[in-house]
Order: structure tokens, then C-alpha cells, then sequence
């Protein structure tokens, strides 16, 4: 019998904690037998003293256990259950396509995902511009529409990793947040409950990630890969860059637009397309899917380009209670904004930089996003379009096109576009996929 006071002395005064020790108390953070004062002390401590890798695979462990794993095996999928995990950005509709993209190869994707965040787009706001879409399906749902469609993106439901919830709403609000272990567990806890096989992250890199510096998303990705490897799950992680816009829009349903557009071959945005294929590719491989990257870009792009991705898409929007000609019908289904035009640079000049961060907070202001958790989200506004680094404004050539409600609406984003975005000065180029990061490498 242990004492959470005690185990919170004992990781204050910089000692290791056991696995026994750290499972005992996230089942009393479950349960409620362990104060939110309590959380606060035992977040505070790890926030300063760290955690051993030891102690980061056993803190998942009991985060994931702490609610109901899901048992895939009754549902006899036939092929590997992978998913994919990304830590936000701005423009990143990635998962919108990769689900369907590796449901048409063969794998099955039962992905769990969440809201916006801060500057971030949340994939479950931009389904939820689809009239319709239930992000809260029973799980017999969630596992039929897996197995029919091949992947099933929905929220996370209260029973899955209950734990994380109440020790996440603690740092929100003690300044523990940004910890590379509490991070860790708190990403992979939720990602492993859903009973998954292997799982590919994606760190973002750059003015719109959610870690500072290239160094502590390099950090977070090699965490991650040790702890869920640690954990017994198959993971790889990616580093991509997120000092611009990632695919062609930021917002709901322009990003929806968008993703519809990519899977039929009707616009792919190459960097999207890049960052998009190396997630999917890395999934193939880990879920021997593909003997090595080539072989699965390969198959990737077969699947993109004779419809059978788009086909996936469309049975899961279907399966989840959207409209069944989605696909072919996007345009009659989303909602538009009353004003839609462009707005170009006050000079003509080469885009040397973007504060990504800054066009996040810029479709949340309009709407797109939330200030509080209680905010309705406006699915129609955001931007389009947008220009990309390197390239030159010009009268001819907009920073994007904004969507936006209102004369006065659409003025303010386009000033607030205006300052995040640097013409003239140096470029320098960055790749779209900085490097991968496999167990073996750590």
C-alpha cells in the first residue's frame, strides 16, 4: 500500500519511481482517491526532475490502463491496425487523406482523434463540417465502419484513457503543460488505448509547432518512439515542417474542400502531398503492408489515383452519418462564407517567412476556433490559396483568399495575414520532411 504523498516526496527529492508506485497513483487520479492538489504536486515534480525512460513507459502504461484498451480482435480485420498521430498545426488536414490512403492499401485506421488547440486546427472540428458526420459513434460503430471502410475517424470517448483527462486539465492550469515526459504519456496513453498495432507521429517543426525549437520536437519524437516501442507498440515518428501554412487552407470546411479535392486528383498540394505521403508510407512499412518506403510510395499513389482512396473516404463519411455522395457532392454539403476574395501584399516581393502561429490565431479570431471551450465553431471562415514561401506577391499573384462573414470580418484577417507574412529578405529553403526517427536510431 502506497501513499500518493509519499510518492510525491519521493519524485520531489529527485528519486526513481517504480512502476508499481506510478500505477498505483494514476489509478487513484481515476478513481478520485488522489486530490487535484495532489496532481498539481506530482506534475510540478516531474515538470522539474524529469522522468526516466522507465518511469515515461510505465506513466503510459497506467494512463492507458486506466480506462478501457480496445480489444480489436472479434472484429477479425484482416490486415494491420494502424494509426497516426500529429502534434498540430495550421493547414494540417494530413489525416483526412492518410486514413483513407492506407484503408485503400489494406490497412485498418481506427483513429482517435481531438479539437483545435491554441493555434491548431483540430480534425474533429473539420469533420463536423460535414452535415451529419457523428464524431461520437457507439464503439460497435467505430469497429463496424473500421472493418466496412477500412478507417473510422471519431472523438475520443470518456472511457478511453480517464486518467490523462483529469491529470491534462490540471497542467492546463499549474503551468505543466509543456513537459517532454507528461507530453509523452499524455499523446500516447489516449493513441494506445484504441488498441492499435503500430503508429507513425508526426512532430511538426517550425513557427507553427507546438515545441519551440527544432532540438525539443527532435527530443519529443525520439520520447515518443522509446516510450511507445517500450510499450509494445510499433512506432516511428517524423519530423515536418511547419514554418508555413501546410496544405493550400486553414479553417473547416475549406480544409474538408480541400482534403475531397486531394484524394479525387482534382488539386494536391505538393508539400501536403510530400508530408502526407511520407506519414502514410512509414505506416505501410511498419504494418508490413510494403517491404520499404519506395514500394509503398508506390502503392500510395495507385490507390490516390484510381479513386480507390477517395472510395474509402467516402464509405467512412457514409458509415458515420454523412451524406453517402459526399465525395462527388462536396460543394452542395459544406458551408460557404458570404465573402470570399483575395488579399494581396502592400509590395511586390519574394515571401521570405510566415509566423504560422500567428494565421492560426487569425481563423480562430475570425471563428474557426475556439477562445474557450465553450465557443461554437464557424465551419465556413478561414483562408485559401495561400501563397507559399519563396514564391513572389504581386497584383497578380494574393497572400490568399479569404473567407469571411463580413466586410469588416474579412479587413481584420486580412490585416492580421498581412503582418504574419515577410516580404522580401532572405529565403531559405527547408525541407518538408526534416528525417524520420525509428527505434533502432535511438
Amino acid at each position: 500500500m502506497y501513499l500518493p504523498q509519499e510518492i510525491i516526496r519521493k519524485k520531489r527529492d529527485g528519486e526513481e519511481l517504480t512502476a508499481d508506485e506510478i500505477n498505483f497513483f494514476i489509478q487513484g487520479v481515476a478513481n478520485n482517491t488522489v486530490s487535484e492538489g495532489q496532481i498539481a504536486a506530482f506534475a510540478m515534480t516531474i515538470f522539474f526532475n524529469e522522468m526516466t525512460m522507465p518511469e515515461r513507459i510505465a506513466l503510459t502504461c497506467a494512463m492507458r490502463d486506466s480506462g478501457m484498451v480496445i480489444d480489436w480482435s472479434h472484429k477479425n480485420f484482416g490486415g494491420p491496425i494502424v494509426d497516426k498521430h500529429s502534434t498540430g498545426g495550421v493547414g494540417d488536414v494530413t489525416s483526412l487523406m492518410l486514413g483513407p490512403m492506407v484503408a485503400a492499401c489494406g490497412g485498418f485506421v481506427p483513429m482517435i482523434s481531438g479539437r483545435g488547440l491554441g493555434h491548431t486546427g483540430g480534425t474533429l472540428d473539420k469533420l463536423e463540417s460535414i452535415p451529419g458526420y457523428n464524431i461520437t459513434p457507439t464503439n460497435e460503430v467505430f469497429g463496424d465502419v473500421t472493418k466496412e471502410a477500412g478507417v473510422a475517424i471519431i472523438g475520443q470517448t470518456g472511457d478511453l484513457a480517464p486518467a490523462d483527462k483529469r491529470v491534462y486539465a490540471t497542467r492546463d492550469i499549474t503551468a505543466t503543460v509543456d513537459n517532454i515526459s507528461l507530453i509523452t504519456a499524455s499523446i500516447l496513453s489516449k493513441k494506445l488505448a484504441a488498441g492499435l498495432e503500430s503508429l507513425v507521429m508526426d512532430v511538426k517543426v517550425g513557427s507553427g509547432a507546438f515545441m519551440p525549437t527544432y532540438e525539443a520536437s527532435e527530443e519529443l519524437a525520439k520520447s515518443i518512439v522509446a516510450v511507445a516501442n517500450g510499450a509494445g507498440t510499433k512506432t516511428t515518428a517524423i519530423l515536418t515542417d511547419m514554418n508555413q501554412v501546410l496544405a493550400s487552407s486553414a479553417g473547416n470546411a475549406v480544409e474538408v474542400r480541400e482534403a475531397v479535392r486531394f484524394l479525387t486528383g482534382e488539386y494536391r498540394n505538393p508539400r501536403l502531398l510530400e508530408v502526407t505521403l511520407a506519414s502514410c508510407a512509414e505506416m505501410l512499412v511498419l504494418g508490413k503492408l510494403a517491404d520499404n518506403t519506395e514500394d509503398a510510395r508506390a502503392k500510395l499513389m495507385e490507390v490516390l489515383d484510381n479513386g480507390k482512396a477517395a472510395e474509402c473516404f467516402g464509405k467512412m463519411v457514409a458509415g458515420l452519418g454523412g451524406p453517402a455522395d459526399f465525395v462527388e457532392n462536396y460543394d452542395n454539403y459544406l458551408d460557404k462564407a458570404e465573402i470570399i476574395k483575395p488579399v494581396f501584399a502592400d509590395q511586390n516581393g519574394i515571401v521570405s517567412a510566415m509566423d504560422t502561429r500567428a494565421i492560426g490565431m487569425a481563423v480562430v479570431a475570425m471563428g474557426g476556433g475556439r477562445r474557450v471551450a465553450t465557443d461554437k465553431i464557424d465551419y465556413a471562415v478561414g483562408f485559401d490559396g495561400f501563397i507559399r514561401l519563396g514564391e513572389e506577391a504581386s497584383s497578380d499573384k494574393p497572400l490568399a483568399i479569404i473567407h469571411a462573414r463580413s466586410e469588416e470580418q474579412w479587413q481584420e484577417a486580412a490585416d492580421a495575414l498581412k503582418k504574419a507574412i515577410t516580404i522580401g529578405g532572405e529565403y531559405t529553403p527547408t525541407p518538408e520532411v526534416y528525417r524520420q526517427i525509428r527505434a533502432e536510431d535511438i
